[in-house]
């Protein structure tokens, strides 16, 4: 009931998981983000500075997707959002799809991260686009 009225008053969105009768992606499942990172943290009661929160990962992947999806519609782009994940816990944070074309994106902090998609993505979704998000190149995607 508090999700559903936080949706309507456009605090928090959900996303659904990607899944095109593959065997083994997730099929119903739904991730939770706010458009506010700030009301996340309120929520949660952190309000620490960046090297000291636990949690940076999920606070960029949030701060991404937000930023994304309002890139998105500020320019009028129709796309479809997901997220991806199979039962061997595999994930990617974003797949986006518009006009029939995926991209995905996978968020990571560390501009020293190495990031491999998943064989089992590529292989079943060919000609995807694929990046990797970081704070070094993140301008690209939401300017």
């Amino acid at each position: 009931m508090y999700r559903d009225l936080l949706e309507k008053a456009f605090v928090l969105f959900r996303m659904p998981a990607l899944n095109r009768n593959v065997r083994n992606e997730i099929k119903k499942g739904k991730k939770i983000y706010f458009f506010d990172c700030g009301i996340r943290n309120a929520i949660i009661n952190n309000f620490n500075p960046i090297s000291a929160i636990t949690d940076t990962g999920a606070l960029w992947e949030n701060f991404f997707i937000s930023e994304r999806l309002k890139y998105l519609r500020y320019h009028g782009i129709e796309a479809t959002w997901y997220f991806w994940r199979t039962t061997q816990q595999q994930e990617i944070d974003l797949i986006e799809e518009t006009n029939e074309k995926i991209t995905a994106f996978e968020c990571k902090w560390s501009t020293k991260a190495t990031v491999r998609f998943p064989q089992t993505f590529t292989g079943n979704y060919p000609g995807s686009e694929t990046h990797v998000v970081t704070p070094a190149n993140v301008e690209g995607f939401i300017n």
